[in-house]
């Protein structure tokens, strides 16, 4: 884990005590800023654009392209469910690897659902899961994404701690395979006993393997159709195994704010772990249209980094 850089805003004051002078001079002040990183890259998850997908107006080559050329935004985070008979389609692969490198958008990860359960009680139908998981590593080696993202299902039923065990040995063994294609396996908090956070930071540090992280979702805490983890807590659980975050929005207020998330709050503890990775977009609202709804949260997540600089 990275150590959290100060503030800008201490930097700056640090600095100019040491220099006994009120104020840096401009040319100072431009040094810090192209040395110092950014707090985050922002990135765009292809579920921001799930209708547009379903109704057949998007494919991955206009996602990539609107990702840039709508959105200024150039990294992208796929959902297999839209190209969910190419992962092994080496010449589609290829022309979404080339346009992806033309236009100048990084492909950061694919978030894998539907290929079965990774914590499946039935051995034969964990095993079948963790291989049906192999080609999407494969494909996003080839696109060059750094990870992907699975789920930790089992069956409901288990005791917690029993589904943890199943969990960590599909996840130990499919881990197993990305380390040997250079691929990290990461797990989003999505539904059921995923969405608690000491259960599934349990998980992880149980798989014992550097590849093997999280995605925390800043919305996904429904641990059943009536419970609800707290977010802030599940996202804090989670930080010290992300090598992604998933910024969800929903909806806004007048001010431009998320209705459902305190994003400085939930910012805050992002960077407070020392994560400066990509921060994608996953808006999923029905206020505001999609093209809308992806700006509005784009604008909010420029606003707080610029806050917490």
């Amino acid at each position: 884990m990275n150590t959290p850089s100060p503030s800008r805003r201490e930097f700056l004051k640090q600095a100019t005590r040491a220099a006994g002078a009120p104020l840096l001079s401009t040319s100072v002040l431009s040094v810090v800023a192209a040395e110092r990183p950014s707090l985050f890259k922002i990135s765009l998850a292809g579920w921001s654009v799930h209708r547009a997908y379903f109704s057949g107006k998007m494919t991955n080559f206009d996602f990539v392209k609107a990702a840039k050329q709508d959105y200024d935004i150039d990294a992208v985070e796929y959902v297999n469910h839209f190209f969910k008979d190419k992962a092994d389609n080496r010449k589609y692969l290829a022309e979404l690897k080339r346009l992806s490198d033309d236009v100048g958008v990084t492909n950061v990860l694919i978030m894998i659902d539907d290929e079965g359960h990774l914590g499946d009680p039935d051995d034969n139908l964990r095993t079948k899961a963790v291989q049906n998981h192999h080609q999407w590593v494969d494909a996003a080696k080839f696109l060059g994404c750094h990870s992907i993202r699975v789920n930790a299902h089992s069956d409901a039923k288990l005791s917690p701690e029993e589904q943890g065990k199943l969990a960590t040995d599909g996840l130990r063994r499919l881990s197993e395979y990305g380390a040997s294609q250079g691929i990290n396996v990461i797990v989003e908090n999505h539904g059921g006993i995923s969405s608690n956070g000491k259960w599934l930071a349990k998980v992880i540090a149980d798989v014992k393997l550097s590849n093997c992280g999280t995605l925390p979702d800043f919305g996904n805490f429904h641990t059943s159709a009536t419970e609800e983890y707290d977010r802030y807590q599940g996202v804090a659980e989670l930080m010290p195994f992300a090598k992604g975050v998933s910024a969800k929005s929903h909806n806004f207020d007048a001010t431009g704010n998320e209705t459902g998330t305190d994003y400085r709050k939930m910012m805050k503890i992002v960077l407070d772990a020392g994560y400066h990775g990509f921060v994608g977009i996953e808006y999923e609202g029905d206020k505001l249209s999609e093209p809308d709804g992806i700006r509005a949260t784009k604008r909010l997540l420029e606003k707080v980094r610029a806050e917490l600089a």
